[in-house]
């Protein structure tokens, strides 16, 4: 890990966010804001009287890294980053913003608003933890700016096994026959406009029309046959329960299958879950074994697979947990010809996913061609 890197949190950025949001970019030169400018500086250590340029344009990188919609529509224009809006006042800026979402601007101020800052802050960390300059380190790809994907050897006994470890958002990967979605046990998906794991992937399968608004929800509507058909449509479904979807719009990035698991139990009266790494590790054999299940009926037949860190995000089990719950179901349920990936989205938690599983990080090219991959350009 960088020292770099480290510095560079999620809360502390979305502090200095929040002053550029309520300032605006015309007054950007008369905040204190350490951590932008240290970002943003094209040679670390230094900081020219361009500063506040500098700053300007790695907020606009990091706007342009949500994925178009109306997330980046309502980010570019909380931060006065869309065309006119630069000058324009905090109020006025909230309330273009909460029209975004057809919200009430109080909507949008006590729920959207802290969502889109954010995930400003998540892409700005992202930024700041993989300006890797030079030579990248041993095992890391860079597949796009930004992107990286490490390819780990997890081999423990004459059986090789890999996994290629993904450092970036799901909504941009690619060449991975299946996808796995953390749920919870009503198997209902969030709106698109959170930012959660299945949000991002039901926004991101999405059919649009050429305006980019949403004209087809393929995803939602495959769950909730699935959920009519099992009959789970008004109860929950066990714990560690896979239900398989079609891949929606994301079939354009060779994506074939949405495995939507069921990890986190709600509380009853509360928003809060309970998750276990015997339901995570529960969740993973049954997604490999329904793989395998699955294998024949695509052409070619169905071999790689994708998790993210499961439980880790509202069902608020640790990420350490998580690696090794889903490792345990890795090493006892994959099939020799499966293809094992792991998906996380910032620099630091790929880290602490090595350092668990042990790994040792192998070179890019040792794996061979990576899903995706044509004429030796990566794509993420």
């Amino acid at each position: 890990m960088s020292p770099r890197a480290g510095q560079f949190d999620v809360a502390s950025v979305l502090r200095e966010v929040k002053m550029v949001r309520l300032e605006g970019l015309v007054r950007i030169r008369d905040l204190q804001l350490p951590l932008l400018r240290r970002a943003a500086v094209s040679v670390p250590g230094a900081v020219t009287d361009a500063w506040p340029v500098e700053v300007e344009n790695l907020l606009r990188t990091a706007v342009s890294r949500l994925g178009g919609g109306d997330l980046q529509q309502a980010a570019e224009l909380t931060l006065g980053l869309a065309p006119g809006m630069r000058d324009r006042a905090a109020a006025d800026r909230r309330r273009l913003a909460a029209g975004v979402y057809s919200l009430s601007v109080e909507r949008f101020r006590k729920s959207q608003e802290e969502m889109v800052l954010g995930q400003i802050a998540e892409q700005l960390c992202w930024l700041a933890g993989t300006g890797i300059r030079g030579t990248p380190p041993a095992g890391i790809a860079l597949l796009a700016p930004h992107l990286q994907h490490r390819v780990l050897d997890l081999s423990r006994t004459r059986q090789p096994l890999r996994v290629v470890l993904h450092v970036h958002p799901v909504e941009l990967l690619r060449g991975v026959d299946v996808v796995v979605s953390p749920s919870n046990t009503h198997l209902g998906l969030p709106e698109m406009y959170k930012a959660s794991v299945s949000a991002s992937l039901r926004r991101a399968a999405a059919v649009r029309d050429s305006a980019g608004d949403v004209i087809a929800d393929p995803v939602n509507e495959d769950l909730m046959r699935w959920r009519e058909e099992h009959g789970v449509l008004h109860r929950p479904a066990q714990a560690g329960t896979v239900a398989p979807t079609g891949p929606g719009a994301l079939a354009q990035r060779g994506i074939r299958r949405i495995y939507h698991a069921a990890v986190a139990v709600p509380r009853p009266g509360t928003n809060d879950y309970d998750v276990t790494p015997q339901y995570v590790a529960g969740a993973a054999a049954h997604v490999l074994g329904l793989m395998t299940r699955e294998r024949d009926a695509y052409t070619p037949p169905l071999r790689s697979v994708c998790f993210p860190l499961l439980g880790a995000g509202r069902g608020g089990l640790p990420p350490e947990t998580s690696v090794s719950a889903l490792w345990t179901a890795m090493a006892a349920n994959t099939a020799p010809d499966h293809e094992l990936h792991l998906i996380v989205r910032r620099p630091l938690v790929a880290d602490l996913v090595v350092d668990v599983l042990g790994a040792r990080p192998l070179p890019p090219e040792a794996a061979g061609p990576h899903p995706g991959e044509e004429k030796g350009q990566m794509c993420g």
